[in-house]
């Protein structure tokens, strides 16, 4: 990281010749770098280096970091330190880091190794007439040491005792193989033991696996017992000396990265958010208005042809407002239409043959999906003489009165297109979401049939989840009915092919989070929105891997 900027000047006489042939490197430290210097330099010249140097020149091959520290009879990070502010100074040594593993005793298992283990000093606090089992709980090792001794079958209960349950003796003595093995890993012979033996120690906590990381230090290109501190900066002390000759410099690293600036970081949701609206707008879509999360019940279910009997609509799937609890504006003449469509049937369809009810439809919820802003968006453009074919999408916030898991959340994002054309089929419509889901860059794909109230046919969508190691549906499509079409006004010969996905679910499986609500909600951690990626979906076409549920 840059932490100072340097400036190159020659002085001339007054006649223009160079005074020197030299050029003057003056650094103008940014704040820190004193310190910083004075604090490499003291490390590097301390007597740790010193002696790590001294104990190198002698040394045939290299040191180990570790060794050194032991034999200094100083801290590990001490010469940690030392090593890292040497290989500062240039080639003077070559330093490999390295990783060993090994076995210490936690503080529990240092008690059992110094006075046996919790069932043989239970075993040994029994006399022969046995002892009442209240009395051995109350013992320091007790509930631990009896569990363990009855597993062991060094003991037994007598429950017939006049005083109650009596605590006896089995065998007359016992090997405690617990403090052995403890034993032998005290006296660095932990690999006598079998993995088995390790991990039941483990299990009760008196063992644990400890990594250390060492450095070999070996003889650099440029090793020397002495260490000449490199200067940082060029002082006007220096040039009126002419000391500035002879003393070495800091090579100045241009490579090197500025301070990032503070700012702040784009949540991975608006990060795939911004991805796929570029998508949509690539595929010449227009966005639609969704600015409105309240929404009646005509617009939500009855529009889309829902009846009003469906389970979507009951309270345990939907969130219902008291305040305001119905919507006054509709167009009633379109209201009429759709009425009489559910409880008549017409254009082609039976209906659902049912009293549909006008305060039903009024009543306000929280929108259950983005398809109300499609139904909307539809019955605006068959108002518009002649009919012009038309791609929509939006991407916004849909609510679901949901139990919370792993997948899913009551709020979350629903994406949704939508294309308006004349003699539109199946085909197009596995068309465009082979095209649209190889921008995505899910190869992996399944289509399952499925049902909706308002689509016919339908299609769920899945994606192989490598983090669940499992399929995920992240979306659904279909062709919207001729009951929900032709009442707002719309040709007979139009059809409209649309489909919808979470935003949450894709997002999971680009940036690798197995559970919803580590990406959104209370539980999110601000260190995972500052270090994630740009989203980066592979707009490359490619032919989508499909498979027919």
């Amino acid at each position: 990281m840059a932490t100072s900027r340097v400036c190159n000047l020659v002085f001339h006489t007054q006649d223009g010749d160079a005074r020197s042939g030299r050029r003057f490197r003056f650094r103008f430290p940014r704040p820190g770098l004193n310190t910083l210097s004075a604090l490499g330099a003291a490390m590097a010249d301390g007597p740790v280096a010193e002696l790590l140097l001294q104990r190198l020149e002698a040394a045939d091959g290299g040191l180990d970091s570790a060794e050194v520290a032991t034999q200094l009879g100083v801290e590990h990070q001490a010469v940690v330190g030392a090593v890292k502010s040497l290989q500062a100074l240039g080639e003077v040594i070559e330093a490999e880091l390295r990783s060993t593993k090994h076995w210490e005793l936690t503080e529990e298992g240092e008690e059992i190794a110094r006075e046996g283990s919790h069932e043989a000093r239970v075993f040994h606090s029994i006399p022969a007439e046995g002892l009442a089992q209240s009395e051995l709980m109350r013992l320091p090792s007790g509930k631990v040491g009896f569990s363990k001794a009855m597993s062991n079958k060094w003991i037994r209960v007598d429950k017939s005792a006049a005083d109650g349950p009596r605590v006896f003796r089995v065998v007359d003595k016992v090997e405690d193989e617990v403090q052995r093995r403890l034993q032998l890993v005290q006296g660095g012979q932990a690999e006598e033991l079998g993995e088995k033996e390790r991990s039941e120690l483990r299990k009760r906590k008196l063992l644990n696996a400890v990594t250390l990381k060492t450095y070999w230090v070996s003889k650099g290109s440029a090793f020397s017992t002495r260490i000449s501190k490199q200067e940082a900066e060029l002082s006007p002390e220096m040039i009126s000396s002419g000391s500035w000759r002879d003393r070495p410099f800091k090579s100045y690293n241009f490579a090197a990265r500025g301070v990032l600036p503070d700012s702040g970081h784009l949540h991975p949701l608006l990060k795939v958010r911004s991805q796929f609206r570029q998508i949509f707008l690539e595929m010449g879509f227009t966005e639609m208005p969704t600015d409105n999360f309240i929404e009646s019940s005509f617009w939500n279910f009855d529009a889309l042809f829902q009846p009003q009997q469906h389970p979507a609509r009951d309270q345990h799937d939907t969130f219902f407002l008291q305040d305001p609890a119905e919507a006054l504006q509709l167009p009633m003449d379109y209201v009429q239409r759709v009425k009489r469509t559910h409880s008549q049937g017409g254009y082609g369809s039976q209906g659902y043959k049912y009293n549909w009810k006008l305060d039903e439809a009024r009543k306000n919820l929280l929108r259950t999906h983005t398809t109300a802003a499609s139904a909307r968006a539809l019955y605006r453009l068959a108002q518009k003489k002649p009919f012009t074919p038309a791609k929509y999408f939006s991407i916004d916030r849909v609510f679901r009165n949901e139990t919370l898991d792993a997948t899913h959340l009551a709020e979350f994002h629903q994406i949704e297109g939508v294309v308006a054309d004349h003699g539109l089929t199946l085909g197009h419509l596995m068309g465009v979401l082979r095209e649209f889901f190889s921008k995505l860059g899910l190869t992996q794909l399944r289509f399952k049939p499925a049902y909706n109230p308002y689509t016919e046919p339908s299609m769920e969508v899945f994606s192989y989840h490598q983090g669940l190691k499992k399929w995920v549906e992240v979306g659904n499509s279909g062709i919207f009915r001729p009951e929900m079409l032709l009442p707002m006004g719309l040709p007979e010969n139009v059809s409209v092919i649309a489909w919808g996905l979470s935003l949450e679910r894709p997002t999971m499986i680009k940036y690798g989070i197995n559970n919803i609500r580590e990406l959104v909600g209370h539980k999110v951690n601000l260190q995972m929105v500052y270090d994630s990626p740009l989203c980066r979906l592979d707009t490359e076409p490619k032919t989508p891997q499909t498979q027919a549920a």
